[in-house]
């Protein structure tokens, strides 16, 4: 009894640590290669006002031979401040001794990110919360991806995103010129309070927002 208690442990500890595991484990058994894709759209305002929303888009082509065993997007904000947040959309305040140091700029929408059109949620949470697991995607196919963001800090901030094919390192992204897929939005966000939000499809009711580039 006292062996069929451990084995039944050890298999319960196991199925934890796959539970718990999030890319890493997802990650084991990935191909290992070098697959081509494009950032073919990729789209954010670049002024906003505090309480309002926004929509930032990004479409991601698989112009490869072989299917993306995991499209990953890795979100943050530039500068020491975003690369030492926990956040996505978020800055960590140097002040010592804050029981919460880190502080968003934007606050993501609960049921996103998702795939364009659809009302169901995507991006999978992973063990770190800059980044999103779309899942594999296949030769030819194009993921547009929507994060539906609401501005809460006043400033000029750069988001930075990157683009990977897998957990393990050994799935790896490459544009048709060998480089790292990713980009940057600047957005200028005003203390003006605007209560008035973007809609699910992307129309934006409040204000009429130039776009940045990839």
């Amino acid at each position: 009894m006292r062996a069929a208690f451990a084995a039944a442990l050890l298999a319960g500890l196991a199925l934890t640590v796959a539970a718990c595991g999030g890319g890493e484990s997802r990650g084991a058994n990935e191909p290992a290669g070098t697959y081509p894709v494009k950032v073919v759209d990729a789209g954010f305002p670049t002024h906003q006002h505090i309480g309002s929303t926004a929509l930032m888009e990004l479409g991601i082509r698989n112009t490869g031979a072989k299917t993306v065993p995991a499209l990953i997007v890795d979100v943050s904000i530039a500068g020491k401040q975003g690369q030492g947040s926990t956040l996505p959309f978020g800055i960590r305040d140097p002040q010592p001794e804050l029981a919460q140091p880190d502080r968003p700029v934007w606050v993501l929408a609960a049921r996103y990110p998702r795939f364009a059109g659809s009302s169901e949620p995507a991006g999978a949470e992973t063990s770190n919360p800059k980044t999103f697991d779309f899942g594999p995607l296949k030769p030819g196919r194009t993921a547009r991806l929507v994060w539906k963001l609401s501005a809460v800090k006043a400033g000029r901030w750069t988001v930075l995103y990157s683009v990977d094919a897998g957990f393990n390192g050994e799935a790896r992204a490459k544009t048709t010129g060998g480089v790292e897929p990713g980009g940057s939005f600047t957005a200028q966000i005003s203390t003006a309070h605007v209560n008035k939000e973007v809609t699910d499809s992307g129309t934006v009711v409040e204000q009429k927002a130039g776009r940045a580039g990839k």
